[in-house]
């Protein structure tokens, strides 16, 4: 999701409107740098809101930070023949690279990377990536050569697409289309149309790409700001952050659920709400664990709420792992799919989870 504090609306304002009520716990203070004092087992971040359901939480480790020094950070994806991680770094227009042998992280992986905001790859390996500069979705060819997926769709341009998922059976990327990277030069490129108005250009809205075809389809545009978003484990249910308080008054900070029925999506409902001890921040970036667990990143609220938040199937919140800075997005990787890798506003963290991404990427 892009910095709220651009648009109709300044930072004190939006969090005046989202915090209210009971106070949430602050964290206490802990180094990340090189050379800090280590963190006693167990991380005390990393919260079991119900024991008995969250089983993911380790006893001997904790959250580590591989890399800071950027910008905003978004949109990591794991290459599980690789073995690296990429994500970007929205405003100075990169998406980096982590090794996994080393944990190494390698600058201007993309270089330029069309300010793009979410990444995935597919089946055959390739680099998708949904890009803000120039409001498209690209697939980065085994060659070098880059192919155009989408551009735009049946209401016409593209405000600004943000991030997706493949779907492995048919090959379908669905992806969402906010419109943050043409409200702001900082993350994208600032449209006329953007002054007077949250929606750059047509209803924000939810995607398909039929692979075979190359045919764009709406399938829904009832959140406000569709955000990050992921397939259940068995592909049936699609949730989706909607981020759309940040410009939308009547909007609500909630995940929203849909039935996945072939190329169409069904039964639109409420998931989750974000709302913690009396405090509401934003979901973006989205993952399931193998038991179909929701894990959220989230933030714009401060210590005690900002990092991650896992939801049951049923959509009570079962866990924390609380971070120093908004976390924007998350995707499990490491050879097996057991390391929750983090993109929280200028760092990049981890932390190994005693569970497994339920997708490939």
């Amino acid at each position: 999701m892009a910095d709220p504090i651009i648009g109709r609306r300044s930072l004190g304002a939006l969090a005046g409107a989202l915090a209210a009520g009971a106070a949430i716990p602050a964290q206490a203070q802990r180094g990340y740098d090189r050379g800090a004092a280590p963190t006693r087992y167990p991380d005390a971040d990393i919260v079991a809101i119900d024991p008995k359901r969250f089983t993911a939480k380790l006893g001997n480790t904790t959250i580590r930070r591989l890399g800071t020094g950027y910008g905003w950070a978004e949109g990591p994806a794991w290459h599980a023949t690789g073995r690296f991680l990429i994500w970007s770094d929205i405003p100075n227009d990169e998406c980096l690279r982590l090794v996994e042998e080393d944990q190494s992280v390698h600058r201007r992986f993309r270089s330029p990377s069309g300010f793009s905001n979410g990444n995935t790859f597919d089946r055959e390996g390739r680099q998708i990536a949904f890009r803000h500069f120039h409001r498209d979705v690209l697939r980065y060819e085994a060659d070098g050569s880059t192919t155009v997926l989408a551009a735009r769709g049946p209401d016409g341009a593209f405000n600004a697409p943000n991030d997706g998922v493949v779907h492995p059976q048919d090959g379908a990327i669905w992806f969402t289309d906010p419109g943050y990277g043409a409200l702001m030069n900082y993350e994208g490129q600032r449209v006329p149309e953007s002054a007077n108005s949250p929606r750059p250009f047509i209803k924000e809205a939810i995607y398909r790409i039929d692979a075979q075809t190359g045919q764009v389809a709406k399938v829904a545009d009832q959140p406000f700001k569709p955000n990050g978003l992921c397939f259940s484990p068995d592909y049936r249910r699609l949730y989706v952050a909607d981020s759309g308080k940040s410009h939308y008054d009547e909007a609500k900070n909630i995940i929203w659920m849909f039935d996945v029925d072939g190329p169409r999506l069904t039964n639109p409902r409420t998931f989750c709400d974000m709302e913690l001890n009396g405090k509401s921040g934003f979901g973006d970036g989205l993952r399931c664990d193998e038991q179909g667990n929701v894990w959220v990143g989230a933030g714009w609220v401060g210590d005690g709420y900002d990092g991650v938040h896992v939801f049951a199937p049923d959509g009570q919140r079962i866990g924390q792992i609380r971070l120093p800075e908004i976390c924007a997005n998350l995707c499990f990787g490491g050879t097996r799919r057991n390391h929750l890798y983090m993109t929280a506003s200028q760092s990049l963290y981890m932390v190994p989870v005693e569970t497994r991404g339920a997708h490939f990427c």
